[in-house]
């Protein structure tokens, strides 16, 4: 999963949510608008995965488990590409 709230958020006290969106092995040979295609070593995993922008959502920071590795940060221009994709899965214009 990919951690979109800002850090201020996800570092408060009170809030005991974090926003994410869901990572997929599945990757369709065709681009589908709201998919951003993640290569291994942007995401510390093995192979090609999509955050699927659609699917953002709360987690509750109680369930986050110590991460294993140390955590990946996409660039920027990531950051912004993935807020555009979750703008279209909310019905806003490109």
């Amino acid at each position: 999963m990919v951690i979109v709230s800002v850090n201020a958020r996800n570092n408060h006290p009170r809030a005991s949510t974090v926003l994410v969106v869901p990572l997929s092995t599945s990757v369709h040979k065709d681009e589908i608008p709201t998919h951003l295609v993640l290569e291994p070593g942007q995401t510390g995993l093995r192979e090609r995965v999509v955050a699927k922008a659609e699917d953002v959502s709360p987690v509750w920071k109680s369930e986050l488990e110590v991460p294993r590795e140390r955590l990946r940060t996409l660039s920027s221009s990531q950051v912004c590409d993935l807020a555009r994709r979750v703008g279209l899965a909310m019905g806003c214009s490109p």
